[in-house]
């Protein structure tokens, strides 16, 4: 990173400064806002905005932006669908798509995107439940009472419900959602002007981005019907204006103790970056082999160059000591306060010295942890799926409180769509990822290591892979329904390579994973409870907390920022993507971009920047102003962003988006995608009426 983020050094306790905060729907500072911008958000503002807010499940937000279940998003959150639909024949990746008629939108094989419609506090359920209990007694009751909650909440398969825990444990909130598993791809640009400036330009700004899909939910066979959903503005982002942003921001961690960030610096991030860049060199390897390797493995490539980039980003925050030492300081605060105060020392006094040495223990268990339970050791689609099949038999057959998180009633509509999807599996692709993780298995476990020799015997990791990839028939879906239906008898009869690799593996996986949810994870569960409630205690409840990937809404501003002494406008235009082309990847325009040029409106903006508050999981989000029109469509950070995690400085930290005026003014000249246009047009669509929550 150019410049590190320095926080106030008592972040993550004391009520946040600026625009910072990623807040939740029912404790947004709606006074604050109004008392910076003059704009106080309603009761019914906040309903309506929340409704036409949504969630791609697997790590993506969204948007519904007409009455007929069009969801607005990023290209690259549609990836994986615009991937699965293409063949070597029709490539939408390198091509793009548009459905010129209903008829012609596509089915995505394993999209689901869901609309929260209720929220509300379990707290008192929950804490009362585990009064008292430690270890694994308060790990299955808290299990148990979670998992009895969303049963009662999910009354049907088109119903989500998922219990959060907010403040590490101080608060918990169910999630209610409306489900939609029937999506259909609309529309995509080429890969070439959505991710332009590909790696080099991914967490920078300037940007010439067309980084926008659009996607629809169905229901019964027909395009669903979404009463709440934002309409489009005439004039899209203006210097200086109010901003707000929609989403669901996927994991920060600004309420960590100082020994669970060390664990993060020293451990997790150094491990995680050397294996993802070995990863990526296999996989620049793999697609030299031809185009359609390349074609088959380009989403993954795209997967972990941008992981690896936001992580080395998040490494260089805790690595500096400046913004390290606010961290040490807001903690020794709080200590001193709970220390000073008899009462709160005896509650809460030895809650951070608990997670220290529980950090301890993870370290000694974390290799086995993640290469054995965790997929870094088994890294193929095949084997997850095979994975599944086998826990599921197990899980299943138990009382839905007994089971596996991931098993539990509430689960299971997603948990059944994602295995059963139809999307293709490529077994040259499967063969080499899984003969590298299995390498990283025996490399960093040791080839004298019991559950090394037990996975491998006689065999290579090439070998091994080979045999197994090549010998599975679970790439067909008929076969997975059968093994599902069947049972546990009817995977301890198969002869499925892949299934019994996966029943080979399964003992040991659950046995680490026990040890690590019982007595690791149950003791940081606990008492980050306890470091929360202290929190509360010394500085009450106006905070936000920390992103668990459910939905936010953060304000800000558009504004632009200073980089290394240079001044950076807050936005670009499309003539600058023209600028910027080369003719080369990963800076040259698609043909349709060239042959249009004359069309085009150049002054356009393209992209632009504002101070609100985001994290990975934002992608796809809305950026809308007061009246909650769409003024833009949320896709990266710029490279101070990526500190987020940790801290927030409104000085350089910035949310960069695609400007609503570009995308109508591409749509139009460019692709001639005039049945959206009509569903997007500023005033074709009529006013609608906020609902309450619920």
């Amino acid at each position: 990173m150019k410049r590190l983020v320095i926080v106030a050094a008592l972040l993550g306790a004391l009520p946040a400064l600026a625009d910072e905060g990623m807040w939740t729907y029912n404790n947004f500072p709606s006074a604050k806002v109004k008392a910076k911008y003059g704009f106080e958000p309603s009761q019914q503002w906040l309903d309506n905005v929340r409704l036409a807010s949504a969630r791609i499940a697997g790590g993506c937000s969204a948007s519904f932006v007409s009455p007929s279940g069009l969801v607005m998003t990023n290209h690259h959150c549609t990836r994986g669908c615009i991937e699965q639909l293409s063949t070597a024949e029709k490539d939408y990746i390198a091509n793009g798509f548009y459905a010129k008629t209903a008829a012609e939108e596509l089915k995505c094989p394993a999209m689901e995107i869901n609309q929260l419609s209720d929220i509300t506090d379990v707290t008192d359920q929950l804490n009362k439940s585990t009064q008292g209990l430690t270890g694994k007694q308060y790990a299955d009751t808290l299990k148990s009472e979670m998992a009895k909650i969303e049963k009662e909440c999910a009354t049907s398969d088109q119903v989500r419900c998922d219990v959060v825990t907010l403040y590490q444990g101080g608060k918990y909130n169910l999630y209610k959602y409306r489900r939609f598993q029937d999506v259909r791809l609309v529309f995509a640009p080429e890969h070439a002007i959505a991710f332009f400036g590909g790696d080099p330009d991914n967490f920078e700004f300037p940007r010439y981005d067309l980084d926008v899909s659009f996607v629809r939910v169905y229901q019964d066979g027909k395009p669903a019907t979404t009463e709440n959903y934002f309409r489009w503005s005439k004039g899209g982002a203006k210097d200086g204006e109010l901003t707000f942003v929609s989403g669901h921001p996927g994991r920060t961690s600004r309420g960590l103790t100082v020994a669970e960030l060390e664990y993060q610096r020293d451990v997790a991030m150094p491990n995680a970056l050397l294996q993802m860049a070995e990863f990526r060199g296999m996989i620049n390897e793999f697609q030299k082999r031809g185009p359609e390797q390349q074609r088959i493995s380009n989403n993954v490539k795209f997967g972990v160059e941008n992981a690896l980039k936001a992580i080395k980003g998040r490494e260089e925050a805790l690595m500096d000591k400046k913004f390290f030492a606010t961290k040490v300081a807001a903690e020794q605060e709080l200590r001193q306060k709970v220390e000073a105060n008899p009462e709160l020392k005896k509650k809460y006094g030895a809650a951070w010295d608990e997670i220290a040495k529980a950090q301890e223990q993870y370290k000694s268990i974390r290799k086995e942890l993640a290469y054995v339970e965790h997929g870094r050791g088994f890294s193929s689609r095949l084997f997850d799926v095979a994975q599944r099949l086998v826990r599921a038999a197990d899980e299943l057959p138990k009382e839905n409180s007994q089971r596996l998180r991931e098993f539990s009633e509430a689960k299971l509509p997603s948990f059944k769509a994602q295995l059963l999807s139809p999307a293709p599996i490529y077994p040259e692709l499967e063969i080499t990822t899984l003969e590298f993780s299995l390498t990283k298995l025996r490399e960093e476990l040791g080839p004298d290591h019991p559950f090394v020799k037990k996975v491998l015997g006689k065999e290579s990791p090439h070998a091994l892979a080979t045999r197994v990839v090549n010998g599975t028939q679970l790439r067909d879906v008929k076969v997975r329904q059968q093994l599902l239906e069947g049972g546990k008898k009817a995977i301890t009869a198969s002869q499925d390579p892949m299934i019994k690799l996966a029943m080979l593996v399964d003992p040991d996986a659950r046995a680490i994973r026990k040890n690590y949810e019982e007595n690791i994870e149950s003791v940081i569960k606990k008492n980050s409870e306890l470091v929360a409630k202290a929190k509360f205690e010394a500085y009450g409840t106006n905070v936000y907390p920390d992103a668990t990937f459910t939905l936010r809404l953060s304000y800000g501003s558009v504004q632009g920022f200073m980089d290394e002494g240079k001044k950076v406008a807050p936005f670009t235009q499309m003539a600058g993507a023209f600028e910027r082309n080369t003719g080369e990847d990963p800076f040259a325009l698609p043909k349709s971009w060239l042959e249009s040029k004359g069309k085009l409106k150049l002054s356009t903006p393209m992209n632009f920047v504002s101070t609100n508050d985001i994290i990975g999981g934002n992608s796809g989000s809305p950026m809308f102003n007061k009246d909650a029109e769409i003024i833009g469509l949320v896709f990266d950070g710029n490279i101070y962003s990526l500190g987020g995690e940790f801290g927030f400085d409104e000085s350089v930290n910035r949310t960069v988006a695609v400007h609503s005026d570009a995308i109508l003014e591409a749509m139009q000249k460019i692709y001639g995608a005039t049945r959206v246009l009509e569903e997007l047009r500023p005033g074709k669509q009529p006013p609608v009426k906020a609902k309450p929550a619920g």
